[in-house]
């Protein structure tokens, strides 16, 4: 299977797992993942961080307007400017394309879920997807080339070993030296 994505309950540990990834993999990539903005003890939002050390806010409590994921106010702008643009780059340069996560909040944008399948499509894709039913999120688990990887509290080891195995087996080095995907 070329692209592995890793679902599982909230809160289980997937975006840790990606970070573990991240720095476990010591390869270039492109794409994001999120975190959680805490203020006084509270979660208010969620971060974006690309790759490349970009941040901006997904989405945040205080926002007002639309689209809306419970209380949380959805910041399309920034996801756009920044995550969908580290997917971009990472295309450009033939990067493996981290992904976290494939949820609600990102799939209100268009821009995101064609340059998503454009990804799947060319790329490696490792990422996070929502567990519960959602009409593009099934399609995308329902691909042939995606694996979809249930984490527990029980493997994350043996996820970690196999998303790594799996970058390391598809990576080659070009006629400079640097390492490229097939």
């Amino acid at each position: 299977m070329k692209n592995l994505l890793i679902t599982g309950r909230p809160g289980c540990g997937k975006t840790t797992l990606i970070k573990k990834i991240l720095e476990g993999a010591n390869l270039p990539i492109g794409g994001f993942y999120t975190e959680e903005i805490r203020e006084r003890g509270a979660r208010k939002g969620f971060r974006i961080l690309t790759a490349e050390g970009k941040t901006g806010v997904l989405a945040h409590a205080d926002f007002k307007g639309e689209p809306r994921v419970g209380k949380y106010g959805v910041n399309l702008k920034d996801f756009e400017k920044i995550a969908v643009l580290s997917m971009l780059e990472g295309l450009k340069k033939k990067k493996p394309i981290v992904v976290d996560e494939i949820g609600r909040m990102e799939l209100f944008s268009e821009e995101f879920r064609r340059v998503l399948t454009r990804a799947l499509d060319e790329r490696i894709v490792i990422g996070t997807i929502l567990m519960k039913s959602h009409e593009f999120a099934d399609r995308i688990r329902e691909r042939a080339d995606v694996e979809v990887l249930l984490l527990t509290p029980d493997n994350e080891a043996e996820i970690l070993n196999k998303v790594l195995a799996s970058l390391n087996e598809k990576k080659s080095l070009n006629s400079e030296g640097r390492c490229e995907f097939f």
